[in-house]
């Protein structure tokens, strides 16, 4: 009998970390949002590294989509390293940290706060210095995670943002979306992506691809196809993959096309199936495609929500697929639960 890792049983405890987080926190999204309405900042800028900062790119698209605010990321090291003095007292700054005290991310944090900025943090871990570096802490209520790749706190930490933005804008559409999230989710942690896995066969590097939130998604699943199998795997842009690197794709390359039910679905589509007529391994989340292969989804009924909820099934795939290559999903090679950069 095969002992369920660490990482599966985090996996399938999403939906239940996701009611937790918008039940427990309420009160702090509401009072971070307040803090938002009243700052009515002209940009914000995100704090983060690793998966927290495809986390800080998801949110990045969803204010720009829907606050109409500029969103950019800011390198840790303009403060640990190089001591720059920002500007960012007409903005605000979501600094994103599980474990919440990197030096760098607490660092660059500060500095966002004493610049004057409006300073959120979202972590999986108070007190902690990141709460304590900026002026408002939400708890992503992510619960335990013993698996060194992260996956509930990740999708938590994009809740969270999503969260904060519905009490910022009063965005009902997405709030509703938002309540619905577990059930949404009970279903997705659900899905097999057997099709992919057989046909991956002795594969060393593929292509994840995506545009808009979805981008963050394939960003996401690249780098737990290095942290938990040691496979070369590249996130690009669907439409700035053919900006070079369409150069390797050629027979049997495999990619993989994270669609979500958006604006931007038909044109990955159009971009997918283009590189399925190059004899490239082509799968894709969508209905939409013919040529490309079609994995399974859930669609959530909101072009952010359903973005997000394509990570699930993948995270299933890729704690499967480790396994069967002979990796302890739990434990990658060379890495451990907190990384401490300065």
């Amino acid at each position: 009998m095969t002992t369920q890792t660490h990482m599966r049983r985090e996996i399938d405890e999403i939906p239940e970390a996701v009611a937790r987080l918008l039940e427990r926190s309420a009160a702090d999204f509401k009072s971070a949002g307040l803090a938002l309405r009243e700052k009515d900042p002209a940009f914000l800028v995100t704090i983060a590294r690793g998966s927290s900062d495809h986390a800080a790119t998801f949110i990045k698209y969803a204010v720009e989509l829907t606050a109409g605010r500029p969103v950019a990321s800011l390198g840790p090291s303009l403060a640990s390293i190089y001591g720059a003095k920002l500007k960012l007292d007409g903005g605000a700054a979501i600094a994103i940290s599980q474990s919440g005290k990197s030096p760098d991310i607490v660092a660059m944090a500060q500095a966002a706060t004493t610049s004057g900025a409006v300073t959120i943090a979202l972590t999986n871990t108070l007190p902690s210095p990141i709460a304590s570096a900026c002026n408002h802490a939400l708890d992503i209520q992510a619960g335990p995670e013993l698996a060194v790749a992260a996956t509930k706190s990740f999708v938590n930490s994009i809740v969270a943002g999503l969260a904060l933005l519905t009490e910022w804008t009063g965005d009902a559409d997405l709030r509703n979306a938002l309540q619905n999230l577990p059930e949404v989710f009970g279903k997705a942690v659900t899905l097999r992506w057997d099709d992919f896995a057989a046909e991956l066969g002795d594969a060393e590097s593929l292509y994840m691809l995506g545009r808009g939130p979805a981008l963050a998604i394939a960003s996401e699943a690249a780098l737990k196809f290095k942290e938990t199998s040691n496979m070369h795997a590249e996130a690009y842009s669907a439409a700035e993959v053919l900006h070079g690197p369409v150069a390797l794709v050629e027979d049997k390359f495999p990619l993989l096309a994270f669609a979500a039910r958006d604006a931007a679905e038909s044109s990955v589509v159009e971009i997918v199936e283009s590189l399925a007529g190059k004899r490239a391994l082509a799968f894709a989340t969508s209905e939409k495609v013919k040529s490309a292969r079609k994995l399974p989804f859930v669609a959530t009924g909101h072009p952010l929500t359903d973005a997000l909820a394509l990570i699930l099934p993948f995270y299933g795939f890729v704690e499967s697929w480790s396994r069967s290559r002979g990796f302890n999903p739990d434990a990658p090679v060379a890495l451990k639960k907190v990384t401490e950069t300065r």
